[in-house]
Order: structure tokens, then C-alpha cells, then sequence
């Protein structure tokens, strides 16, 4: 028996294929896929909206399984060459770190809470362990002893007990994830090889792949009994169900197809040819779509489960393997030209992570009055008018907002009027005599407190009075008597009073105002 696995999956560099695990069922949103590239000790991190690879995270040595903890935040990946499993954060799709397990692990799934992660892995010959990971800690708590080679691993909606698939073993082990001790051990004739197990969204089920049986053993899990086998095609090594329970799909890694249960009826309603050696299979928890990777064709596949048609298909790392879906929020890194008139209508570039689903952009609580898609990295969008001073940038996709940073802002200007008389704006040269103040008055369209000016402003520097190239570092401008800044309601008019320095006879001097809208308005003069 081991021998005929091993040889249907020489060219893969493994025994046989590992499970999807299944998914609690959740509104649509924004996803990612995420693909363990077995011999190219990498993950695919893979668009289903643009049909498009986001990412390639270099991980272990021979990465097999891969599951999303419940959050969308991490994705497990088990890497069966190093004994390890890669945690990737999803936000930067980099891994963050690396927790040591047991020898040649391979699957792995979630407790429903996220608490725990559950890998099966190599013992002896005769006997395969499940590690228990505390998430929290990343560290592996106790190992519980189940039948040989595990090569899949469900657990109920409810989390109170975990399925495994050995497929070596011709059995499924129950756990009790409570006191963390095998409970039951279930066999049945026509049962050879399960490489995969997926438990229904209700809890009432369990689905068994067996290799070498061509065929899906169904077990109800008030008994633990197999109460029938479902015929597929040749070689099942994964199976999935989808979100409402109707249906499973296995995958058939000798035949290249998909099979199609009406669970229901417990027959095949449909069978999908798919790419060479399909490994696995996972029926989107977010409904509508199953994907499928293919070992030699170096794809993963993508089914509409409305038609059972494959309506895409994508390139991925070099043998690709376990696969899973995690809903990824956006997140914005910065805003380019990110100033502008509170009137409106320039266009600005947002950039981050996880953006391609972009429907809308917040400039505070005002939607953009345009949107645009680059990519996945980059977004532009149209400001709508809005109040002066800053506000913070947005993004929101199926799968929620981006959250607000000091790296998301957007800053509408004072209309500043230009300095009013006696004094005039560039390129007009003012004129006057060192020593004297010149009283510099503008509005900006109302009062806007007493901090209008940004720190470290004004300033005054001196430049060269036929070309204007400055000539020495600002310097604070001084005033008259510290009369500072004023506001006049009734003209509505700030003036700041800038003291000349009667040192500064005989030279041009600039004089420069930054307000905290991250503006600058400046006005020179010769003095003599």
C-alpha cells in the first residue's frame, strides 16, 4: 500500500498530498490564497480579484501545509524538510517567525478560537503525532500520539475535537482537544490510505480522501462510524466542503480531475478537469469559488462552484501543495502630494498594501469623488472638497477600512489671500529701510486659532538681490516688541509684525511664513 503512494507521487518528492483544512463560513471580502510551493520552499500569495501573484515568501525547506489562523493575521506554514513551521504576517506578507515541531510534519489546521494550531507529523513507522502550538507563545505545548504518517487534520465548528487522516495507518484518530487525548480510532473496510479529512460546517460530518480506495468515506461524528464510501476518481488525496455544507470537492491526483459530491445524496453530482496532479483542493469559506493546486503544472486553478467551470488559472511556485484562504484588510503607507485646496479636485497617489479592492477612499469622513486601481500597491483618487487642516486617508475593501496613521493624511490649505498691503507677494521686490517693522497681514479665510503658524516659523534669510539664490540659512524672523501674531475678526486679517534688524542695510532679505497646514508663502524685500 505504501509503495503504490509513492510511486503515484514520486515526481512530487512526497507520499501523498495534504488536506484543506475547513473554514468557519464569512461574509464576502477581500482575499488572499496562499499556496506552499513544495519544491520551491516558498508561498504563493495569490489575488483571486486580479488573477495575479501579490507575493512569493521565501519559508522552509519543502513546505506542505499552510492554514490562516482565524483572524486573517497569520498563515502556518509547515515545512516538512526543516521540521519547522513558517509564521507569515499576513499585512506584510513576510514571515515573522519560526516554530520548531516535530520530525517531517506536514498538515496543519486551527482551533476555531485561533488559540491553537494542530501538526501532524512523523514518529516511528508505526505511530504519527499531532503537535499542539500555544498561537500565543509559538511554542508547542504536547504532542498527541495518533496513527501512522497523518497526512490531514480537521476540527469541529465547536473546536472540541480534531480529525486526523493517516494515511499510512488506514485510519482516522479522533482527539479531544479539551484534555488533548486520542479518544477513538476509526477504520472501515474499503478504507485505504486517507490523505485528507474535512468535517461539514454543521459538525455532523466527516470526510475522509482515501488514497488508494478511489473513494470518500463519510463519518458521522456522533458515533465516529463510517456510515458509507462515495466513489471519485482515481488517487483522491484532498477534499473540501463548501461554506453551506451541500457539497464536497475532492481532488483526484492520477485521474487530473475534480469530483463533485451532493452530500445531500452522497453521490457524484459533477466532475471538473483540472491541471496535471491535482494535490489540493479548498472550497472558499467565503462561498462561490473552490481553487485547486496543480503539483506538475505548477498552477492553482480556479473553480466557479455556481457552473463547476475553471474560470482562471495562475502560475505558482514550483510544485505547489497545500493551499488556504485568508481575508486580508488594507492598510495605507502614504499619501504622495498630499496637500491641496479645501476646494477640491487634485488627484493624489495612496499607497500601502492589499489595496486592489479598494471601492472606496475616505478623506476623513468625505468619500473621494473618484477612485482609480493601480495594483494591489497603489491607488489614486480624486480629494473631494472638504474644511482646512488635516484629515486622515482611508481605504475600504470587501474585507473593511485601512486604519487611520500618521502616514494616511491628507492636509487641506488656509486659502490664504496672499499678504495684503503695504507689503506684496513675490515676484514684486518690497522696499524699505533696515530697522524698520513691516507688518505682515493676511487671511486665510477666517479665524483659525492662534496656532496657525508652524513651529520653527516664520523665517527670515538673506538672498541675492538679482538672482534670489539664497546666500545663508534662515533664521527666526524677530518681532516688534513680542506682539507675536494677531487676529482681527472684523477685517479678518492675521498680521505678525517682523522687526528688521538694522544690520541688514544693503542687502535683500526673504521672509517666509509656514503655516500648519505644511504650507509656505514667502515675500521679499531690499532694505537699505
Amino acid at each position: 500500500m505504501a509503495a503504490s503512494v509513492a510511486g503515484a507521487l514520486a515526481a512530487l518528492g512526497v507520499l501523498a498530498p495534504v488536506s484543506s483544512a475547513h473554514a468557519a463560513a464569512e461574509s464576502p471580502a477581500h482575499r488572499l490564497v496562499y499556496v506552499a510551493n513544495l519544491r520551491g520552499n516558498s508561498v504563493t500569495a495569490y489575488d483571486p480579484s486580479t488573477n495575479a501573484v501579490v507575493a512569493t515568501i521565501p519559508v522552509g525547506t519543502a513546505p506542505e501545509g499552510v492554514a490562516v489562523s482565524p483572524d486573517g493575521t497569520q498563515a502556518y506554514v509547515v515545512n516538512d524538510g526543516s521540521n519547522t513551521v513558517s509564521v507569515i504576517d499576513t499585512a506584510s506578507n513576510t514571515v515573522a517567525a519560526t516554530i520548531p515541531v516535530g520530525r517531517l510534519p506536514g498538515p496543519v489546521a486551527f482551533s476555531p478560537d485561533g488559540s491553537r494550531a494542530y501538526v501532524g507529523h512523523y514518529v516511528n513507522p508505526r505511530t504519527g503525532g499531532v503537535d499542539v502550538i500555544d498561537t500565543a507563545t509559538g511554542t508547542v505545548t504536547t504532542t498527541v500520539l495518533v496513527g501512522s504518517q497523518p497526512f490531514g487534520i480537521a476540527l469541529t465548528p465547536d473546536g472540541s475535537r480534531a480529525y486526523v487522516a493517516n494515511l499510512l495507518g488506514d485510519s482516522v484518530s479522533v482527539i479531544d482537544t479539551a484534555t488533548d487525548t486520542l479518544t477513538a480510532s476509526i477504520a472501515g473496510p474499503g478504507v485505504r490510505s486517507p490523505a485528507a479529512v474535512a468535517v461539514t460546517p454543521d459538525g455532523s460530518r466527516a470526510y475522509t480522501a482515501n488514497f488508494n480506495s478511489g473513494n470518500v468515506s463519510v463519518i458521522d461524528t456522533a458515533s465516529n462510524t463510517i456510515t458509507g464510501n462515495i466513489a471519485v476518481g482515481s488517487g483522491p488525496g484532498s477534499v473540501s466542503i463548501t461554506p453551506d455544507g451541500a457539497r464536497a470537492y475532492v481532488a483526484n491526483q492520477t485521474a487530473n480531475t475534480v469530483s463533485v459530491i451532493d452530500t445531500a445524496s452522497g453521490t457524484v453530482s459533477d466532475t471538473i478537469a483540472v491541471g496535471a496532479t491535482p494535490v489540493g483542493v479548498l472550497a472558499d469559506p467565503a462561498g462561490g469559488t473552490a481553487y485547486v493546486t496543480s503539483g506538475r503544472a505548477d498552477t492553482v486553478s480556479v473553480i466557479d462552484t455556481a457552473t463547476n467551470t475553471v474560470t482562471a488559472t495562475a502560475a505558482t511556485g514550483r510544485n505547489p501543495y497545500g493551499l488556504a484562504t485568508a481575508t486580508v484588510a488594507p492598510a495605507v503607507t502614504g499619501v504622495r502630494a498630499g496637500h491641496g485646496p479645501t476646494a477640491g479636485g487634485g488627484t493624489v497617489t495612496i499607497t500601502g498594501t492589499h489595496l486592489s479592492g479598494t471601492r472606496t477612499v475616505l478623506f476623513g469622513t468625505v468619500p473621494a469623488t473618484g477612485v482609480t486601481v493601480v495594483d494591489d500597491f497603489t491607488v489614486r483618487a480624486t480629494v473631494p472638497p472638504g474644511t482646512a487642516g488635516g484629515v486622515d486617508v482611508t481605504v475600504a475593501t470587501p474585507a473593511g477600512p485601512s486604519a487611520a496613521s500618521g502616514a494616511a493624511r491628507y492636509t487641506y490649505e488656509y486659502p490664504f489671500s496672499g499678504f495684503r498691503p503695504p507689503v506684496a507677494d513675490p515676484p514684486a521686490v518690497n522696499q524699505g529701510h533696515a530697522g524698520r517693522a513691516f507688518p505682515m497681514k493676511f487671511s486665510l479665510g477666517g479665524d483659525r486659532g492662534p496656532d496657525v503658524i508652524a513651529r520653527g516659523y516664520p523665517t527670515v534669510r538673506q538672498v541675492d538681490c538679482a538672482t534670489g539664490e539664497p546666500l545663508a540659512p534662515p533664521t527666526p524672523a524677530g518681532t516688534a516688541g513680542n506682539s507675536g501674531l494677531r487676529y482681527d475678526a472684523v477685517t479678518d486679517t492675521y498680521t505678525y509684525v517682523w522687526k528688521t534688524s538694522a544690520s541688514h542695510a544693503g542687502t535683500c532679505r526673504q521672509f517666509t511664513l509656514g503655516l500648519n497646514d505644511g504650507t509656505t508663502h514667502t515675500a521679499l524685500f531690499r532694505l537699505t
